[in-house]
């Protein structure tokens, strides 16, 4: 008998706690129930109309789902703060142990965040874009992907090169498409006795001949330098980045072509010249007369 009074006193206590606990917190629980479910639709709301802003912003392709999912990210995590805070939950643990992820984290992966970071700079800033034939680290080639951690290129021999972001962001770049055309620069040396309006005229007629050349600007042919062994002549013509090196190739060969035509020595090719005789043919062939 003593027992049962032992035990249902107990019980009332354990009641009583659990009631005046409802009582303290119940009231926060339900309220931070019903924050977390209007913070999901909330979020899910702006979800909708962060992605709508940045299509109408023209914001990278490649840079909407990071941005999209960073944001909804650091939302959910301050919705579940916020309800913790609501609830009475203490959050210096949490804290504490996300702080100590992060920095581990930031060790562990820094030559990887700094191409991430190379990476939203080149799509923000844009210093150069998909189809841009590009020169750097010692590459040349046309991009034919931006990714957040590296680019792509594709070369002329068809090699496919992959280039971190950081490195690629932190060193010099050269954009030979982003004007819409290149200037094709070579130099010829010929001796002095060439006639100089005669290899001008040669060399603007293989200009005419050759596709691909851009009327304007005008060509330029001249002489750039006389040297002790010669005359050296430069040629300087505007052509499409995509036809560079298929106007190059042509373009010399024309010249070599027409400056032969023109019976102008190149360097290197020597006449012919008759052989002189020998004293003994020279006396045969006088007594045989």
């Amino acid at each position: 008998m003593i027992a049962e009074k032992v035990y249902n006193n107990k019980l009332e206590k354990l009641y009583d706690k659990a009631y005046d606990w409802v009582l303290n917190h119940g009231p926060n629980i339900v309220i931070g129930i019903i924050l977390l479910f209007v913070g999901l639709w909330l979020i899910k709301w702006l979800k909708s109309r962060i992605r709508s802003h940045m299509s109408k912003k023209e914001i990278h392709s490649s840079l909407q789902p990071f941005f999209l999912s960073l944001s909804i990210t650091g939302l959910n995590v301050l919705l579940i703060v916020l309800v913790m805070q609501v609830v009475g939950i203490g959050i210096s643990l949490f804290t504490t142990i996300l702080g100590a992820f992060t920095v581990a984290a930031g060790l562990a992966l820094s030559g990887t965040f700094q191409n991430f970071a190379g990476g939203i700079l080149i799509l923000l800033l844009k210093p150069f874009e998909l189809d841009d034939s590009i020169l750097a680290q010692g590459q040349d080639g046309k991009v034919i992907s931006i990714q957040i951690f590296y680019t792509v290129l594709l070369t002329a021999d068809n090699k496919t090169v992959i280039i971190p972001n950081g490195k690629l962001f932190n060193e010099v770049i050269t954009n030979v498409t982003r004007e819409g055309k290149r200037r094709l620069d070579f130099e010829l040396k010929l001796e002095y006795a060439v006639d100089v309006d005669a290899v001008k005229a040669a060399i603007y007629q293989a200009i005419k001949e050759t596709q691909n050349l851009m009327d304007t600007p005008a060509a330029n042919v001249g002489v750039i330098a006389l040297e002790l062994d010669g005359i050296r002549f430069t040629i300087r013509v505007w052509v499409e980045p995509a036809h560079f090196l298929s106007a190059k190739l042509e373009l010399q060969e024309k010249i070599v072509k027409d400056l032969k035509a023109a019976g102008i020595k190149l360097p290197g090719v020597a006449l012919p010249v008759p052989a002189a005789p020998e004293d003994g043919e020279e006396n045969k062939v006088e007594h045989t007369a």
